[in-house]
């Protein structure tokens, strides 16, 4: 079983902040194929579907960020899904806005969201594909960047790296692998 994981916070007014990237490219992959996240549980909503006869599910924490790794945890515990089968979907401000990255697998960086996925984990060995949200010439609270809506201005360019992130997702869990994704998708 493959588990996709989309990092965000799950109240109304977080629906279109910087830090939601996680969730807005885990709903175009359930867009593409064509699922609803219509189960609760896990501290969580979530989908289980089928691709090439390998079960796949999409999961989305509501535990808010910084507590996502115990929503993780507890399915990866409950389905037993060996950690190289988990994917990540978060935004990050180390990278460019627009660009996405594909890991193997690493540390969490700065990101809390991550840092609690690997530590309820227990691993650092699992993908993830971040999502770049830095602006140009960044100045600021990171904070209050991240928890701001998308700008207008940026909303275009960052749709273009939901798609591809969500479309480097779905390449994972149709069976290519990691590397392949990597070349196919970075930049």
């Amino acid at each position: 079983m493959f588990l996709v994981v989309g990092l965000g916070n799950p109240d109304a007014k977080y629906k279109n902040n910087v830090h939601n990237l996680g969730f807005m490219g885990i709903d175009a992959l359930a867009e593409k194929l064509g699922v609803s996240f219509d189960k609760k549980g896990h501290k969580g909503v979530y989908t289980i579907t089928s691709i090439k006869g390998q079960k796949v599910a999409l999961l989305k924490p509501h535990t808010y960020m910084n507590l996502s790794g115990e929503s993780v945890q507890s399915f990866v515990n409950f389905y037993k899904i060996p950690t190289q089968n988990v994917l990540v979907i978060y935004d990050d401000l180390d990278i460019d806005m627009g660009s996405i990255r594909i890991r193997q697998k690493g540390s969490a960086g700065t990101h809390n969201g991550m840092k609690s996925v690997v530590n309820m984990l227990s691993s650092q060995d699992f993908p993830r594909i971040r999502i770049g949200c830095k602006p140009v010439d960044f100045k600021g609270d990171i904070i209050s960047y991240v928890l701001s809506d998308i700008k207008p201005e940026n909303k275009e360019v960052i749709s273009s790296a939901i798609d591809r992130a969500s479309s480097a997702a779905l390449s994972f869990i149709s069976g290519e692998k990691i590397d392949v994704v990597m070349n196919k998708f970075n930049g």
